[in-house]
C-alpha cells in the first residue's frame, strides 16, 4: 500500500507486436514521431514509456486532444500545426481519422499473432513517403489498382 498522500502507479502489462521496436527505431530516423491516441493519459503513458524505450516519440497527445465527433474520438491532424502535406497517421481505425483520410496508412489491428509481419512490411513504404514532398500523391500512387 503507498504511504499516505501518494497515488498507486497503475500497474502495466505490454505484449509488444512483433518488430515494433525495428518499426520505431526506423520511424523515428525518417520522421518527427508523435503519439496521438484517444486512450487517457494515465493509461497510455505508462504503455508509451515502456513501448517507447528510445524515447521515438516527441510528443504525446492524448483524449483531451481529440475532437469528440458522432460518438468517437476523431484525431484531427490539423491541432498538430504541422504542413497537412507531409503529415501521416497510422491507425487501426479509420473512425480516429475520419478528418483526414487522406493523411492515412491504415494498419490492421494486433492482438496476440506473433507471427505477425505487417509492421516489418510497412517500413519500406514509409521509407517511400519520408522522400515525399506531397503525401497525398504519394498515397494516392500507392492506393492506385
Amino acid at each position: 500500500m503507498p504511504p499516505t498522500g501518494c497515488s498507486a502507479l497503475p500497474q502495466v502489462y505490454v505484449l509488444k507486436r512483433p518488430y515494433v521496436d525495428e518499426f520505431l527505431r526506423r520511424m523515428g530516423e525518417l520522421f518527427e514521431c508523435v503519439l496521438f491516441t484517444a486512450s487517457l493519459a494515465k493509461y497510455a503513458d505508462p504503455v508509451t514509456d515502456l513501448l517507447d524505450r528510445c524515447g521515438v516519440f516527441r510528443a504525446r497527445l492524448f483524449r483531451e486532444s481529440c475532437v469528440f465527433h458522432q460518438g468517437c474520438y476523431v484525431k484531427d491532424l490539423s491541432r498538430l500545426g504541422r504542413d497537412l502535406r507531409k503529415t501521416l497517421i497510422l491507425d487501426n481505425s479509420p473512425a480516429s481519422y475520419i478528418f483526414h483520410p487522406e493523411n492515412a496508412v491504415p494498419v490492421q489491428s494486433w492482438f496476440d499473432d506473433m507471427a505477425d509481419t505487417e509492421l516489418l512490411n510497412l517500413i519500406p513504404i514509409f521509407e517511400e513517403l519520408s522522400g515525399a514532398e506531397d503525401v497525398y500523391t504519394s498515397l494516392g500512387q500507392l492506393r492506385a489498382p
